[in-house]
């Protein structure tokens, strides 16, 4: 007797080739291999690139007589924070002297005051007695305008530092009022204890006395060996004799190497290059993650990175923590044809909500082919490998380029042996007893700021939602 199949099971009778089976005979279609790390590298993009055919890059400048006028670091171990000895170097009455006993006694006399947002640590017209050094927070500088309203000279961060006039003249003022805007620390060493500390030191005294034997140079406002001329005269005038002095050491950037050695077996070199070469793409893969690398450096390197390298003249504090267009329009300030911007995408975020909170739209410029935004005609170009703190912080750059227009330029070097890019080789290594064959995969790059003004930070920019 027959069973008539149920309709379940005619259903599971298989009628056709299923597509499982059906895909063993069939050639796919694939991509290359995918890459996240990979991103615009603008900054790669739009220095330009010198031959630096030395392996060094030699930036001659003007004898400049500006002294110490770095950041200062400290050590913080609990709520006690102590300046580093050694960074006392960086003031300028300071500077180049190495007797560390006497740094280190000057350190211990500093007296560290913590403090709340809305304190005054010194107020304008009233004796200057104490050198302020900013461990941590942000300050106003404020004085008083023309017709007597309230303006901010400056905003102090960390590191930074104010009163360094009044250690050695007894009749200094403030001629500001210095506000808390955050809270901090500040570490303050006072015209007494100073002057004890160099009553008691025969070499602080020589020091000193050196020191105030600088000013005597004649100098431009920028601090460079000034060029004598006249103008304006008329009749026979004998008229000054004048040259311009250079700097007797110059800096020198030596080209930096970013290596990695790619292996690949030989049995997937010789078996599996069809449709995509294993080599090129294993190749191609590892020098996007050195050109990757080369961006990290030329941002961050202590040697040559920008943001590390910037003048701290250079390096201006947001007014109240998200970059505002006013902070952008002091960035722009502080030098001639600006050219780009650099930011990180969070950071430009941050730009347009500070925008939009202000009814203002940044217009979009043209570059290379992509409209990017721009703030005074100045592109605003992402950049991910600028830092971004734990506080979410973080920095924006700007910066003008080229030889020509004394900016910031990048060094390289072409023609070099076995080259696959410019200043990039990949050198065959040979073939191990493994069956690997190796090739060394290098790229040598380096930058160089022409001169100060060339590249300008805004630091401890705010990047985090405010409710």
């Amino acid at each position: 007797m027959s069973v008539d199949a149920s309709p379940e099971t005619q259903q599971a009778v298989q009628q056709s080739l299923a597509t499982a089976a059906a895909r063993n005979l069939a050639t796919t279609t694939k991509s290359a291999p995918q890459m996240q790390e990979i991103t615009s590298r603008w900054l790669l993009k739009v220095l330009p690139w010198v031959q630096t055919s030395g392996g060094t890059y030699r930036v001659n400048r003007r004898l400049t007589y500006t002294v110490g006028d770095g950041r200062i670091e400290f050590i913080k171990t609990g709520p006690e924070v102590r300046v580093i000895p050694r960074e006392l170097g960086e003031l300028a009455l300071l500077r180049g002297f190495e007797d560390v006993d006497v740094l280190t006694t000057l350190a211990d006399r500093c007296v560290q005051r913590d403090f709340g947002p809305g304190e005054v640590l010194a107020e304008r017209g009233t004796p200057a007695e104490h050198i302020h050094l900013i461990a941590h927070g942000k300050i106003n500088q404020v004085g008083t305008g023309k017709y007597g309203d309230t303006t901010v000279i400056g905003v102090l961060g960390d590191g930074d530092r104010f009163g360094e006039q009044s250690i050695l003249d007894d009749q200094a003022s403030w001629e500001y009022t210095a506000t808390t805007l955050t809270s901090g620390t500040v570490l303050s060493l006072s015209r007494l204890e100073f002057q004890a500390v160099l009553d008691g030191s025969p070499a602080l005294q020589a020091h000193i006395r050196d020191f105030l034997a600088l000013p005597l140079q004649s100098q431009n406002e920028r601090g460079e060996a000034d060029i004598p001329m006249s103008a304006g005269h008329t009749g026979e005038v004998r008229l000054p004799g004048a040259f311009v002095d250079y700097d007797l050491h110059p800096r020198e950037y030596e080209l930096s190497v970013a290596q990695t050695v790619l292996r690949v077996h030989t049995r997937v070199a010789d078996l599996y290059n069809q449709p995509m070469n294993q080599t090129e793409q294993q190749l191609r893969l590892t020098i996007e993650a050195l050109r990757e690398r080369q961006e990290h450096e030329l941002i961050n390197n202590p040697e040559f990175g920008l943001l590390n390298n910037a003048d701290f003249d250079q390096r201006i504090q947001t007014h109240s923590g998200p970059p505002t267009p006013d902070d952008l329009d002091e960035l722009l300030s502080r030098r001639r044809d600006s050219e780009y911007f650099l930011a990180h995408p969070k950071a430009i975020a941050a730009i347009g909500r500070e925008f939009n909170s202000r009814g203002l739209y940044p217009d979009h410029v043209d570059l290379n082919g992509h409209k990017v935004p721009a703030w005074r005609g100045v592109p605003i170009l992402p950049c991910n490998k600028i830092p971004i703190t734990k506080e979410q912080t973080s920095s924006i750059l700007v910066m003008r380029t080229g030889q020509e227009n004394q900016g910031v330029i990048g060094l390289h070097q072409t023609g070099i042996p076995d080259e696959y890019q410019p200043s990039l080789s990949v050198r065959f290594m040979g073939i191990d007893e493994k069956a690997l064959i190796s090739y060394l995969v290098t790229a040598y790059y380096s930058a160089a700021i022409l001169v100060p003004d060339a590249v300008g930070v805004l630091e401890n920019v705010e990047i985090s939602h405010r409710p």
